[in-house]
């Protein structure tokens, strides 16, 4: 393995700004990350020809047409119902950037659509920082993120985010990068298994409506492998939903598994956090063509977002979101894929 660094220019924002792309190699695994939105642009496996993940071969692409592919949106991920909270006794509004109602991911211009700073870059990791200013989307204080991107062990990508704050605020970070482990037009194919005994039901704008609902009997029960594809009735259930690991931040532990039995292609995901939002890209349709000349259709590839429950601020007995000044919130997520 050559020790010789790998970077180059990938594109150009709007604003002007180079976005670079780093290449990391480790454990089998290479990984290409750029700068804007901290993305994984492409994600290979030794003896696995198609890519594991969607993405795009060039920048202007993400720009017009990414649904998250690989990206790290923040400074709170997932959705805050009609984008208010309160916090210490003061009301809060966030931008209502999706249908004009909810906020969804940080905002139109959150972390995961901004240019990142890389501070370090070695063989096998890369590290990347920015600051999310204080009032972007309404947000109160300056919040710092910085994320850790390694590969390593026996196929193991592992991915730190740590954020804090100079004032009390919501943070949740997690990684949107959506899998295919077959490079087959859906992932529908997949096998998959969820540690979690219940989920968030959610209302028609995708909040959470406050219920703890247990899996067992429902379409959620994912406690033992099952395939992807299972019908509600006559049609293919939608999941968009977050699963609930436990009530609070854990040790790192086994939370989900997937495979493909076409590829032999299996992802271990191992986290710290309280939940993942399970989400089987039933809403993909893209008009440019990803990696490799690849059509996204419905289905092309799911996530499994390792994060803190969506909309916790705003619901007793949901794992805590908020970040004070002082403290580091550590959120830390493994992926690791073998090939039979």
């Amino acid at each position: 393995m050559s020790d010789k660094l790998e970077r180059d220019v990938f594109g150009q924002t709007q604003a002007g700004e180079t976005v670079y792309r780093v290449v990391i190699k480790g454990g089998g695994l290479t990984a290409k990350i750029i700068s804007w939105g901290a993305v994984i642009q492409d994600l290979r496996l030794e003896g696995h020809d198609a890519p594991l993940q969607l993405g795009f071969d060039d920048f202007d692409s993400y720009l017009l047409y990414s649904s998250y592919f690989g990206a790290t949106p923040g400074r709170c991920a997932n959705r805050v119902g009609g984008g208010r909270f309160t916090l210490d006794g003061k009301d809060y509004q966030l931008e209502p950037n999706e249908n004009g109602v909810t906020h969804l991911h940080g905002g139109s211009d959150n972390i995961a659509k901004r240019n990142w700073t890389i501070v370090e870059h070695d063989v096998d990791r890369v590290v990347l920082k920015i600051v999310d200013p204080d009032g972007r989307a309404g947000y109160p204080g300056n919040c710092t993120i910085q994320a850790t991107f390694r590969v390593h062990g026996n196929g193991e990508l592992s991915i730190t985010y740590e954020s804090t704050s100079d004032q009390p605020t919501l943070a949740n970070v997690c990684q949107h990068a959506y899998f295919n482990l077959d490079g087959r037009e859906d992932a529908l194919g997949h096998d998959i298994m969820i540690a979690a005994d219940h989920y968030l039901p959610t209302d028609e704008k995708q909040v959470p409506t406050g219920e703890i609902r247990p899996v067992e009997g429902t379409e959620f029960d994912f406690r033992e492998m099952a395939p992807m594809k299972r019908f509600v009735g006559s049609q293919q259930a939608f999941y968009d939903h977050n699963f609930c690991l436990s009530g609070e931040r854990t040790a790192k532990r086994s939370v989900a598994l997937a495979r493909s039995l076409y590829s032999g292609v299996s992802l271990e995901v191992r986290s710290t956090e309280p939940g993942v939002q399970f989400y089987a890209g039933f809403k993909l349709d893209v008009a440019a063509p990803g990696i490799g000349g690849r059509k996204y259709g419905p289905f092309a590839g799911f996530c499994l977002e390792t994060q803190i429950w969506p909309d916790a601020i705003n619901h007793q007995g949901f794992p805590n979101a908020v970040l004070r000044p002082g403290e580091v919130l550590r959120q830390e997520t493994d992926y690791i894929f073998t090939k039979n």
